[in-house]
């Protein structure tokens, strides 16, 4: 049985019985599962206080599971990315582990390439994907099935559909990218993979951010060289935001349509990412990955390492 670990690097854990029925799950799929000491810890709205929280990461490295599970994100690892011991994290990627989630993972994800060359997967989080009761929607099958799939090294490739217009599209580099506006919080930074993304597949979601704000950073981004730098980006789900009376017809679409006419890299949308309680693909941040698109249908295919 493959071990893995659920651990806290962000958001408390509010309740306990939602990571409990993932437990549950997890061990129903096959996994050998561990909590961490530090899972339920609290201080303020972080599970734990940094260094709990840096204590309990540095400590799932040094175990190096197969997967090491995010319970949940939120907000907190941008306090911590300046003290994580980010050799400690790359060896247990080169022993085995997976490190896996969305959102505030983002900035593991992308720190963790741009310390040291290796990063973990863009994937579910224990309590969104796992811990749900059945009233509120339970699990995704194919959520979880690409889960197994990708901790089990089989995962190659993703499907999904997308808009008219891209037929023929054909794009390798880097797959890299998360939640938008944590990897925005990178730009600039010593924790931003600068040197790794020039030719790369960018990936992005976010939740209950308005268009207009999805629009402005993607400009940033544009007007920091990094979109034209892309052979594709991929969007997610861009959902949760509420319209305003300002709006006038205002949207993602035309938030999408300006982008378009601004960046010569192609923007399909359609992803299977994002905070929804539906399919969330898993995808490797950081391996070389080659995007094709046949009519409305684009496939993106990694192979293994």
């Amino acid at each position: 049985m493959s071990r893995l670990t659920l651990f806290s690097p962000s958001g408390v854990v509010v309740r306990a019985a939602p990571l409990r029925r993932a437990v549950k799950r997890l061990a129903a799929l096959g996994f050998a599962v561990q909590v961490d000491e530090a899972a339920l810890a609290r201080h303020q709205r972080f599970a734990g206080d940094d260094a709990t929280r840096l204590a309990a990461i540095h400590r799932v490295a040094d175990g190096a599971p197969r997967v090491a599970l995010a319970t949940r994100g939120g907000y907190g690892l941008s306090r911590l990315l300046d003290a994580i011991d980010w050799a400690r994290l790359a060896r247990s990627v080169r022993q085995g582990t997976r490190w896996v989630g969305y959102s505030d993972l983002t900035a593991l994800h992308l720190a963790l390439w741009a310390h040291a060359g290796v990063s973990g997967w863009s994937g579910p989080l224990a309590l969104d994907d796992f811990g749900r009761a059945d009233d509120e929607g339970g699990t995704d099958e194919v959520t979880i099935g690409g889960f197994v799939e990708a901790m089990a090294g089989e995962l190659e490739a993703i499907g999904f559909r997308t808009e008219p217009g891209f037929d023929g599209l054909d794009a390798s580099g880097p797959l890299w990218g998360g939640n938008l506006t944590v990897l925005m919080s990178l730009l600039g930074t010593r924790h931003w993979p600068a040197r790794r993304i020039r030719g790369g597949v960018l990936f992005l979601e976010d939740v209950a951010e308005h268009p207009y704000r999805v629009e402005r950073m993607l400009l940033q981004l544009h007007q920091a060289g990094v979109l034209d730098a892309q052979r594709a980006v991929l969007l997610g789900d861009f959902g949760g935001w509420k319209r305003s009376p300002h709006d006038r017809g205002y949207g993602l679409r035309a938030m999408v349509a300006h982008l378009r006419a601004v960046t010569r890299t192609p923007i399909l949308t359609g992803l299977p990412i994002g905070h929804v309680p539906r399919t969330k693909v898993c995808l490797p941040v950081g391996r070389q990955a080659q995007l094709v698109v046949d009519g409305r249908n684009a496939w993106l295919a990694w192979g293994h390492a």
